[in-house]
């Protein structure tokens, strides 16, 4: 009778995140993930996809089809739906708390503090998405019989460069505020923060989001901000993850075309759990106000 081999490890491979589906890079280029797992596990625990600029264009194209749907969603449909993701992140909190340790990218009880401020964010922007017409547009006086309504409109695409630091926190508190006004995005996450933004999308795929509106790549920074910078699909940036060379680049390289940015001083993860890292205006800052008039009285 033959003799019983030990089970064999089976070797996570986190893949991009891009349409609705998870597929591998383009390249076919993968990394392992080695010495960063805290439980004691040697060599190559999981593989990662690093994405290329090629998969970045790719992002951007679909995040730029699925944006018209997205935009045109209620703000109560969008509410739902940010709610859902917030609703189905709760539910796999114990999974997220272990990976933010695992990678040590926080402490057990700065992990479980970590993911319950997530979900909790996500909430808070979620109350935001039927609100900000009310809230940021407004009615305006005018000589003449006409009514006259100016209300927040979504740019587009937005490119994002979350915070390594608190990895997850980061991730929601840059996202959700794009999502608000009917924003799509392209989310580009260094290597090390892969695995936790990779399982994030999971989340995502589970939450009703319109396919193509999130998207989510692993990549070599100073390979993609080039392509992030000069690609004239891409509205806007959120950049919360950038040094003096990046945005110096991102904004040269940007000069030639029409692109909103915001850029965020570096900060603690203490600050990102704090009520200054939501903010309205973060809303405010990736939409256009549109004006219309109406004859009065026909």
């Amino acid at each position: 009778m033959a003799k019983e081999t030990p089970d064999a490890p089976i070797h996570k491979t986190y893949k991009l995140f891009i349409g609705g589906a998870f597929p591998r890079s383009e390249s076919g280029r993968t990394l392992p993930i080695e010495g960063r797992a805290a439980k004691g596990r040697k060599g190559c625990v999981a593989q990662i996809c690093r994405g290329s600029r090629k998969d970045l264009r790719n992002a951007v194209d679909i995040a730029r089809g699925a944006q018209p749907g997205w935009h045109k969603a209620t703000g109560l449909l969008r509410g739902q739906i940010l709610y859902r993701i917030a609703e189905m992140l709760a539910a796999r909190s114990g999974e997220f708390e272990d990976l933010l340790c695992d990678y040590r990218l926080a402490t057990p009880a700065q992990a479980k503090q970590e993911v319950s401020l997530s979900a909790q964010r996500l909430l808070w922007y979620a109350g935001w998405c039927d609100k900000l017409s009310q809230v940021s547009g407004s009615v305006n006086t005018v000589n003449g019989p006409y009514f006259d309504f100016s209300f927040p409109e979504a740019q587009g695409v937005v490119a994002i460069l979350p915070p390594e630091k608190p990895c997850l926190l980061g991730l929601v508190s840059t996202l959700a505020p794009v999502l608000v006004p009917g924003n799509s995005a392209v989310v580009v996450s260094s290597i090390e923060t892969g695995p936790l933004v990779l399982t994030f999308a999971e989340v995502l795929a589970t939450s009703d989001v319109p396919a193509g509106v999130i998207n989510l790549i692993t990549a070599d920074r100073e390979e993609v901000i080039p392509t992030l910078a000069s690609h004239r699909e891409i509205n806007a940036n959120f950049l919360a993850c950038a040094g003096e060379v990046d945005l110096t680049e991102m904004r040269t390289q940007a000069a030639d075309h029409v692109k909103r940015s915001l850029d965020l001083p570096s900060h603690g993860q203490a600050w990102w759990k704090g009520p200054e890292a939501q903010d309205l205006t973060w809303i405010e800052t990736f939409c256009e106000l549109k004006t219309a008039w109406h004859p009065m009285g026909y």
